[in-house]
């Protein structure tokens, strides 16, 4: 036995777990699993799970009137041509870009705001 804790994935609230887990599926060339109440991406990456909220709110980043809940980040080589597949995949782009020179912000298809960021390069053998 351990005292080892490891971080096993990221799950994100959705009006359907499902839809929104096809979306990101689609713009990291993962698979999508699951139903409207529970999905998952298994995604070369890593895992993101998404489950269902009835009273689902989306956030209003950046004013904050509903809170950002949280953002994913994603590192890209090409900040063009990576947009534009998310914009293509049903993301849209925030008018507000605080980064602009490294890293442009999206709001998925249920408003959560993500991150395509060429800052920093992922971390090899973690």
């Amino acid at each position: 036995m351990s005292d080892l804790i490891r971080l096993s994935g990221t799950t994100v609230n959705a009006p359907d777990a499902i839809a929104l887990a096809r979306f990101y599926a689609e713009i990291t060339g993962g698979v999508a699993k699951g139903d409207e109440h529970w999905a998952l991406v298994e995604g070369p990456n890593g895992d993101i799970g998404f489950q269902q909220i009835a009273d689902y709110r989306p956030p209003t980043w950046p004013d904050g009137e509903v809170g950002m809940q949280m953002h994913l980040e994603f590192f890209v080589d090409d900040l063009v041509a990576t947009g534009a597949r998310v914009l293509a995949a049903g993301a849209t782009r925030f008018e507000h870009q605080p980064n602009a020179d490294h890293c442009f912000v999206y709001a998925d298809p249920a408003g959560h705001p993500f991150c395509l960021s060429m800052w920093g390069a992922p971390r090899v053998g973690d």
